[in-house]
């Protein structure tokens, strides 16, 4: 390199030149800072100095881009020269002046301009200070050369910086030429001191590069000093020097560069996040949701990255990147050879970059789409903030057209485009996938370097042309780049802040984002500084307000909406109000930017986002993104201009907290729904504000509390670990309880518990299950919430969607509403009927298990000071106990000022629970409250002891009531810090004594707030205190007219913080405050308020009915109260038994109970002389709801009472007739339901005949009633004919009602049942089997099929049948029958028991004993606990198992169990009662020892044979003409829906005659579980004669088990079949030669097998083999082969042998194919209009199906290699599902979790091949294809999917659809035109 001529002059003493010469410059030269311009006539300056040395350089002129970095490089090496000479200077301690001689910098009409250096006027050298240096003379023996390398640095560096701006952005031509060498430097050796890492400056941490874009780590580039280096130490200083000069020192700061802005952005993560929220639940929903946000965003970073791009900035899901245009990519050619200009290369860089992004998400098909949009052009860099090393002081922004033009070009692309500038077509996904297949790898020959690497932007800084960059040994990032850093990266990033890392883990979180619109900036010109300068200021004043408000900022970037600034509030604390601090942040911003701006606009929003980090670790960010972001922005561009908008969220988080204005309707991008915004106002200022800030104080642990806090604590952990747990947790008032367990639910909800919480009063204790009511409905709302990802909004939405969902069904609803009213359903109360309330009870939490082991870990808190009802206490138990196998994740904690009463159910419970209570603080822990109080934290500083004194006395240790007096004395000015003595004291100037300045009565106190509340607000303060400590606003509505009652409350709520509304419910915000505003009230107070709100209810007419079911028993026990509370007792017990009655008929008999004991305690009270009728009717009723509860002692006590009242009127002859039938009555049915039958029958004997004299009317259903009360008692005496005269009376009577329409139709069907059972015991069985139909007829009309009334005519009409002889009929009835029992009732009721009985009379009738043996051995082990010891009802029972034992051959045990029957006759019935039944009894004993040593030899060998060749020899032979063509079916029944579908459809055929199964073999493992599927469904459709039988594994491997679906009907059964193939082989020998059709809808192992084992039998027999299947041609065409269906590759090798040994043995073969069934699909509304028939088998198919899709659609999704795929063939993958599934020809990139809803048609392949085996059918709807095999004809039904076999497809729709319903409609014996 050569070196310049250098010459340089000392001298010794003062300089020349002083201070005049300093002033005298020429016209021509501008002065600047130590540096001046030279004429630009001339390319030399001289400066005159002490001495001087002269470096001249001529250069050609250069790029505007380059100008820059030449006068750095300049400037730098200059100094290292003069570096060099101090260092070697003589010790005179001159400095060298140097003049630069530089013909290349332009400034404008092509003149050249020089820079001079020159020395500032100089008076005295060795006082000159650094700040008048200004690079001048210095006293080097006094700085070292390192401290003057560093002034140096510094001024040069804002000396230039200015300068360079000015020549950046001249007007003026520019030469392209430059030369080779800039400047020629000496080579000397710098001493090391002057080199050290600590002049490089600090470094960026290595972590945290990610987070920066490329182009800022490189802007701030340093070399990296600890790696070896090829060059001197001068050099290395010189480019350390260069470096950062170029970094931005003086901010806001810009440049302007030539590249391409892309934009790629992402759809679908939305859908994508409900689906993973659906299939795995929020927890890991959320965290496979992170990993595919994070996957995806990787893969288009690294592409990016990969291409020379650089990703500016992650904008929620897509990103903003940078491909810059420099000359520096190696020589590219185009497709002509033609190399390409650097903007070309760029262009190319980001063509090439789309392709690969849009074939790699066009390759993986996961339901994320990218579309984009790219230009190029000129690029402005803004740099904004204040220069430091904080994160989030500093903003990088770029803008420019080539950005405006990509936002317009990313809104024009639809999913999987990207359009570029310059090209008139998208790139699309297709195009990708041709690109990656043509590339094989991305372009990465192309860089160079690292992609990762740091790398100066402007390699001409380093060194000269000659010397590598290697040689320099790498580079860093200098720390200021860490102020660009946002404060969310920064905190992820931090090493000393692992606490805060969890935190900002990647989740789904709630948080609230604002954005912030400076439109002013829209179209920034940064030419103009004050513009700039404002903008700086504004971004430096959002973030101030970001941070003060506990927020973060996110980003400020130029997009599509402008200039726009992001703050996030709540994603990096949990500690915050999210939506509070944000709106205020709002609030603030907009004041501020008011000064600042004419033009900005602000929108807020909240909601759950994805927040987390993204991106692979080259390039990564910490992101925020979803649709409430999105809504953020919409709002912000909504707002009108120097305005806010917020969402309807942040206004129901804030409201009480700040005023807010409604906007006017608004409608924003991606939602149809038109909605109002809310702008806010200013903020609500509190009355009485006080020094502590919050009303509600964080909970303080306190010594007394530590054992209470672990107990909790350790009862948490133990329900995580599986261990259901409770706790009592009792105290007095106002000790912290509610501080306690919310302490508790908070630390429960970090480890990820579900909070359910009620709160109760002591008004709440008469409503049954009132505790629950929020608890349950606050279940069914999370529960949906966590389901679909959706708010249900209310219990009522979220019930309908449960049972939408299958998760509920109608029983649920009913129980469910026996909780929350609300969702009841009126049509099925009478499902409520029957239930004993432990079977309620077990039924209710059969249901509530249902939602709560889905919201697992659970901890449930029952709140309040009022004791909690029966029922709940009943309730909870159950619910515990069943926790341990349903849901053992459980916690109950139950809060009460005393120990809680519990029941005798419940009392396990309590005595297991973990028992907490909580007392007073002591006064040491009263003085540690006070401390955290008053914020005395300094353990110097004492409580005065007076001051500790009177605290604790006022507040008897209750820390509410603590906070209360400090609150007061703070107001109050009393309390005082006394600095000297370091004391906090009581202070009050009035007294002498301290003591009296607190009020004693807290009261006082605690209502102080309220001393300035208008009269008006203190009347509806004291009203609400007299209604309760919460209340319904629709239930006291009507003190609206007298009072304006509710909108002052509401008043009070907003303003004054009183109350907390939830729904329609008002609750007193404090407990102390509603019990200090109660006690100002005395006792006649009270009561004119309540006799005030009922005036007022009076006077508005109002009465019950009005509210409806829902809320009407509410109404009138509330009224009753109040007028209780008033004194009106007449009032009062008037309107409990109005709420009793309103109970009574919703079945709450407990409720009820409570209601009428109120009342007659009231009646009691009443002076004035009242009716018997009026002071009885409730006592009545009473003991009418003690006998439904099974409190038969109370019941019969209070009714004898009654009797004996009602009668004691004889003998004056006034008797109230009807209130004497009515008490006759009333304890006639309890003692029918004691089986106490004569006692009955003598009560009503005597009730009859009066009711017959009282009721003129012949069609009075009272009367009815009545009449058949009697009539029943008769019958359950024997007394039959009288019995059946009285039955039909009853129903002569209700017929005439129906005919005077005074009752409906359904009445009739009581009628009908009784008088067919009493008809059934005379044996009077055909007309018994009428009338029971009739009787479902009706229930089947008026009554949902789970009506336990349905349950009971389905019983008695099966029993009826069975009795005809008709048991087969009678089996598809018991069997529902049994299932709506167990629904209903549960397994542990009579009501269960009784339906087991009769379907094994049914069972029995078709043969099936060992099945009936097992049905009444449940049934007796029921009644043997619900029935006390030998009671009458096990008689039947037990008969009915003796005749089955002796079928089976047990004749011992039969013997045994007719001995016991008689034993228990004779205990409860008199000589000659019953008597046909004992005498049946004894005949059966005395024939049984008569015969048992004969018959036991002979029935043990019989036993030995059975089941199987017992029931393979009762194999009757098939009789072709009258029951139709024999069939032996091979099925892999639970696979799919369609096998079973077959079997309907063949019962359909059989009831028709048409077909003939003769057995049915169960393949494919698991072929045991499969058999159990097939038997029950068989039951179910009316086929329980057909043998069923175990198959082979049908070619899955051993150990391996294959999926079946569930079913309520599958059983084991002894009938089953071990060996399927013998059962072949039997059922073949039963039939004609060649007449039996096989017809082989599954595997075709089994069939093999038989071919194989059984040729002989298999020709002479089988006549055709019908396969659901596929086949094809052999080469030769001369015979069929097995193609790839499912049912062959299942076992191949046996499809192909059955093939040919049928070909070979000349057997016919008929081959229906999948065409034939795509041809004729099912759509999935049939399914629906099948589950309609109320069938188990329609309703459980339609439920399968659903799910089978489902499932079919995740393993279609895998790879054909993934074994989760099972054996489903390759070919069968997304697009073949579309293609089957939905409309011809339709596809779609929806993903969700659930394709159901958009299945248009399902494929029944197995019922089409039933149909094929009858000649009518395949000769009217199916067409084929023949194939003559040695004279043989095989058909083929689908050989294409041009040839389908189909002839008419609507045709054979409307066959087979009609068929179905047929078979499930007759096997109910409904009517059909009732479906069809």
């Amino acid at each position: 390199m050569k070196q310049p001529p250098l010459s340089a002059t000392s001298e010794g003493g003062g300089g020349g030149g002083g201070e005049g010469e300093g002033d005298s410059v020429s016209s021509s030269r501008e002065q600047h800072n130590g540096l001046s311009r030279i004429n630009p006539t001339t390319n030399k300056s001289h400066v005159e100095g002490d001495g001087n040395a002269t470096v001249e350089s001529s250069r050609e002129g250069l790029p505007a881009g380059r100008r820059q970095s030449e006068i750095i490089r300049l400037t730098a090496d200059l100094h290292l020269n003069n570096f060099k000479n101090i260092n070697n200077s003589d010790g005179s301690g001159l400095s060298r002046r140097w003049s630069i001689s530089s013909p290349d910098f332009c400034v404008g009409g092509g003149t050249n301009v020089a820079w001079e250096y020159r020395r500032p006027p100089l008076t005295n050298r060795r006082s000159l200070s650094p700040e008048r240096s200004s690079l001048g003379l210095i006293e080097t023996n006094r700085i070292s050369p390192s401290q003057l390398a560093n002034s140096l640095l510094q001024q040069t560096a804002d000396l230039h910086l200015n300068d360079v701006k000015k020549s950046n952005h001249s007007d003026g031509g520019v030469q392209s030429s430059r030369r080779s060498s800039l400047l020629s430097v000496r080579r000397a050796t710098m001493p090391e001191h002057i080199h050290n890492e600590k002049n490089l400056g600090e470094v960026m941490d290595s972590n945290a590069m990610r987070y920066l874009p490329k182009i800022l780590r490189n802007i701030y580039a340093q070399r990296q000093s600890r790696r070896p280096s090829l060059l001197g130490q001068a050099l290395l200083a010189s480019i350390d020097l260069r470096l950062r000069l170029h970094h931005p020192k003086n901010l806001p700061s810009y440049q302007d560069i030539r590249g391409s802005i892309l934009i790629l952005d992402l759809s679908g993560f939305t859908a994508l996040g409900e689906r993973l929220r659906l299939e795995l639940g929020p927890r890991e929903g959320a965290a496979e949701f992170a990993s595919r946000v994070n996957e995806t965003l990787s893969t288009m970073v690294q592409q990016v990255t990969e291409h020379w791009g650089d990703v500016l900035m992650f904008a929620g899901d897509a990103l903003i990147c940078l491909f810059e245009e420099k000359d520096c990519r190696g020589t590219i050619l185009d497709d002509d050879g033609n190399v390409l200009s650097a903007e070309q290369k760029t262009r190319k860089c980001v063509r090439d970059c789309c392709l690969s992004v849009l074939g790699k998400f066009a390759a993986e098909k996961g339901g994320i789409t990218v579309h984009g949009g790219a230009s190029h052009g000129n690029i402005r860099c803004f740099f904004l903030g204040t220069p430091s090393v904080t994160p989030g002081s500093c903003a990088f922004l770029v803008s420019g057209h080539p950005l405006k033009q990509s936002g317009k070009l990313l809104n024009k692309a639809g999913r999987g485009e990207v359009y570029i500038d310059d090209e008139s077509a998208p790139l699309t996904e297709q195009m990708g996938m041709v690109y990656i297949k043509k590339c094989q790898k991305p372009p990465c020959e192309l860089i160079s370097v690292e992609l990762d690497a740091v790398m100066p932007r402007d390699k001409a800084l380093l060194t000269d042309q000659e010397l590598p960059i290697a040689s320099i040994g790498g580079f860093e990032v200098n720390a200021q780049a860490m102020a660009y850093l946002g404060t969310l990266a920064a905190r992820r990033c931090d090493q000393d802040s692992q606490n805060a890392m969890s935190m900002l883990m990647n989740e789904l979180r709630p948080v609230a984002i604002v954005f912030v619109g400076l439109h002013e900036f829209d179209d920034i010109d940064p030419r103009d500084s004050s513009l700039l300068e404002l903008m700086n200021e504004a971004f430096k004043t959002l973030s101030r307000i970001t941070h003060a408000c506990n927020g973060a900022v996110r980003d400020m970037l130029f997009d599509d909406k402008g200039c726009v600034f992001i703050s996030v509030f709540g994603a990096h604390s949990h500690e915050v109000n999210p939506c509070f601090d944000a709106t205020v942040c709002a609030m603030r911003m907009e004041s501020a930017l008011k000064d600042l701006l004419t033009r900005f606009s602000l929108g807020v929003s909240y909601g759950e986002c994805f927040c987390g980090e993204v991106g692979p670790p080259i390039r990564s960010d910490y992101v925020v993104m979803g649709p409430e972001v999105n809504l953020a922005a919409r709002l912000m561009g909504k707002a009108p201009n120097r305005s806010t908008l917020v969402s309807k969220r942040i206004f129901t988080h804030s409201q009480n907290f700040i005023h807010f204005q409604k906007s006017e309707e608004i409608q924003v991008k991606g939602t149809d729904v038109i909605f109002h915004a809310y702008i806010p106002l200013t903020r609500i200022e509190r009355l009485n504000s006080l020094e502590i800030a919050d009303l509600q104080q964080p909970f303080v642990l306190m010594p007394s509390r530590q054992h209470a806090v672990d107990s909790l604590m350790q009862a948490k952990e133990r329900a995580m670990s599986g261990i259901p747990t409770t706790a009592f947790v009792t105290g007095g008032p106002f000790l912290g309880k509610s501080r306690l367990i919310n302490e508790i639910a908070e630390k429960a909800a970090s480890d990820g518990f579900m909070i359910l919480k009620s709160f109760r009063t002591s008004l709440d204790s008469f409503t049954s299950f009132f505790p629950l009511r929020q608890i349950v409905s606050g279940a069914v709302i999370m529960c949906v919430s966590k389901g679909s990802g959706n708010d249900a909004g209310n219990e009522i939405s979220a019930v309908n969607y449960l049972v939408d969902q299958n998760i509920f069904n109608k029983t649920d609803r009913v129980n469910i509403g026996s909780i929350v009213p609300t969702v009841a359903d009126a049509q099925l109360l009478g499902l409520l009927s029957g239930l004993n309330p432990e079977a309620r009870t077990r039924s209710i939490v059969d249901s509530l298990m249902k939602i709560l082991k889905l919201l697992q870990p659970l901890l449930i808190i029952l709140e309040g000071d009022g004791g909690i009802d029966h029922s709940s206490w009943n309730l909870l138990a159950e619910l515990m106990q069943r926790a341990s196998s349903e849901c053992p994740q459980v916690m109950l904690i139950v809060s009460s000022r005393d120990s809680p009463t519990t029941t005798s159910a419940a009392s396990t419970l309590k005595k297991n629970a973990i028992q907490v209570k909580l007392t007073p603080f002591e006064k040491f822990e009263t003085e540690k409250y006070l401390r955290v109080l008053l914020g005395v934290k300094n353990e110097s500083i004492t409580i005065e002891q007076q001051l500790l004194d009177v605290v604790h006395d006022r507040s008897n240790g209750c820390p509410l009531f603590i906070e209360c007096v400090v609150r007061w004395a703070l107001e109050k000015n009393v309390i005082e810090y006394v600095g000297g003595s370091k004391k906090m004291r009581m202070l009050d100037e009035t007294s002498d004594d301290v003591r009296t300045a607190i009020p004693r009565e807290l009261s006082n106190i605690l209502l102080a707030p309220f001393n300035k509340l208008p009269p008006p607000l203190w009347d509806a303060l004291k009203i609400a205190s007299c209604i309760g400590y919460s209340f319904d606003a629709d239930l006291y509505s009507t003190l609206n007219q007298r009072v304006d009652f509710m909108p002052k409350i509401r008043e009070l709520s907003t303003t004054y913080d009183c109350f907390k509304q939830i729904g329609s419910h008002f609750r007193w915000k404090q407990q102390a405050v509603y019990e200090a505003v109660k006690s100002l009230l005395m006792v006649n107070q009270r009561q004119k308020i309540h006799r005030m709100i009922v005036r007022a209810f009076e006077q508005s007419m109002i009465n019950h009915e009005e509210f409806g079911d829902i809320k009407g028993g509410d109404f009138c026990r509330l009224l009753g109260r109040h007028y209780a509370l008033g004194e009106d007792w007449a009032g009062a017990s008037e309107q409990y038994t109005r709420a009793g009655d309103r109970a009574m008929a919703m079945f709450n008999f407990n409720e009820a109970s409570k209601m009428y004991e109120e009342a007659i305690d009231l009646r009691a009270k009443m002076s004035d002389q009242i009716s018997l009728r009026y002071r009885l009717i409730p006592t009545i009723n009473l003991g009418t709801c003690l006998r439904e509860v099974a409190r038969y002692k109370e019941a019969e006590a209070l009714l004898t009472r009654c009797l004996n009242e009602a009668q004691g009127d004889l003998s004056d002859g006034t008797l109230d007739e009807e209130l004497y039938v009515r008490a006759l009555t009333a304890l006639a049915a309890l003692y029918q339901a004691q089986s106490k039958y004569d006692a009955a029958r003598r009560l009503f004997e005597r009730a009859v005949p009066i009711a017959r004299n009282i009721q003129e009317s012949r069609s009075s259903l009272w009367l009815a009633g009545n009449i058949a009360g009697y009539a029943e008692t008769l019958r359950k005496l024997g007394d039959l004919p009288q019995a059946e005269r009285h039955h039909r009376e009853a129903l002569e009577i209700r017929m005439r009602a129906v005919e005077e329409k005074s009752c409906t139709e359904l009445e009739l069907s009581v009628s009908y049942t009784q008088l067919g059972c009493t008809l059934a015991g005379m044996r009077q069985y055909e007309e018994a089997c009428e009338q029971h139909r009739h009787a479902l007829e009706l229930r089947y009309r008026y009554l949902d099929f789970s009506h336990v009334l349905v349950s009971e005519s389905l019983n008695y009409y099966a029993e009826s049948l069975c009795a005809l002889g008709r048991g087969k009929e009678g089996i598809s009835l018991a069997l529902h029958a049994v299932e709506i029992r167990k629904l209903v009732f549960g397994i542990s009721h009579p009501a269960y028991a009784h339906a087991l009985s009769i379907l094994a009379s049914c069972y029995q009738a078709v043969g099936r004993f060992f099945d009936a043996c097992d049905c009444l051995e449940k049934c007796l082990e029921i009644c043997e606990v619900a029935f006390h010891n030998n009671h009458a009802n096990v008689i039947p029972n037990l008969m009915n198992y003796g005749n089955v034992l002796v079928s089976t051959g047990d004749l011992e045990k039969a013997r045994m169990v007719y001995q016991r029957a008689i034993a228990i006759h004779q205990l409860n019935f008199k000589e000659g009662q019953q008597a046909r039944q004992l005498e049946k009894c004894i005949a059966e004993v005395k024939i049984l020892t008569e015969n048992i040593d004969e018959m036991k030899s002979s029935l043990q060998n019989l036993m030995n044979d059975m089941p199987d060749n017992a029931a393979l020899n009762r194999l009757e032979v098939a009789d072709v003409e009258s029951k139709g063509t024999p069939v032996v079916v091979f099925t892999d029944i639970g696979r799919d829906v369609d096998d079973e579908l077959a079997l309907v459809l063949l019962s359909a055929l059989k009831k028709k005659r048409i077909l003939n199964p003769i057995a049915v073999i169960t393949t494919l493992s698991p072929q045991r579980e499969r058999a159990h599927l097939a038997r029950g469904s068989m039951d179910a459709m009316g086929m329980p004669d057909v043998p069923v039988g175990i198959g082979s594994r049908g070619g899955v491997a051993e150990g391996v088990e294959l999926d079946i679906y569930e079913a309520a009907y599958a059983r084991s059964s002894s009938c089953i079949f071990e060996s399927g193939a013998d059962l072949v082989c039997h059922a073949l020998d039963s039939v004609p030669s060649k007449s039996a059709i096989l017809l082989c809808i599954a595997s075709l192992t089994d069939v093999a097998a038989l071919i194989r084992d059984h040729e002989d039998l298999f020709t002479a027999k089988v006549k055709e083999v019908v396969v659901m299947g596929g086949v094809i041609w052999t080469e030769s065409g001369e015979s069929l082969m097995p193609d790839s269906a499912y049912n062959n590759i299942c076992d191949m090798s046996s499809a192909r042998f059955v093939y040919k040994r049928c070909q070979e043995l000349g057997v016919p073969t008929a081959t229906l194919s999948r065409w034939a069934a795509y041809d004729c699909p099912m759509p999935p509304q049939l399914l629906d209009e099948f589950a309609l028939t109320e069938h188990m088998v329609a309703t459980n198919i339609r439920a399968v199906s659903k799910l089978g899709i489902d499932q079919l659609w995740n393993k279609v999704n895998l790879h054909t290699s993934d074994p989760r795929r099972e054996k489903i063939p390759p070919r069968c993958d997304v697009n073949w599902f579309f293609q089957t599934f939905m409309k011809k020809g339709e596809t779609s990139n929806e993903r969700s979790s659930s394709v159901w809803l958009l299945v248009e048609k399902l494929n029944m392949y197995d019922p089409l091949a039933v149909l094929l085996c009858v000649p009518a059918y395949r000769a009217t709807h199916f067409n084929w294809q023949t194939k003559v095999v040695s004279g043989v004809s095989h058909i083929v039904v689908g050989t294409s999917e041009c040839d389908t076999g189909i002839n008419a497809r609507l045709s054979l729709y409307t066959e087979y659809a009609s068929l179905f319903y047929y078979a499930f409609l007759e096997s109910l014996h409904k009517k059909h035109e009732a479906m069809m």
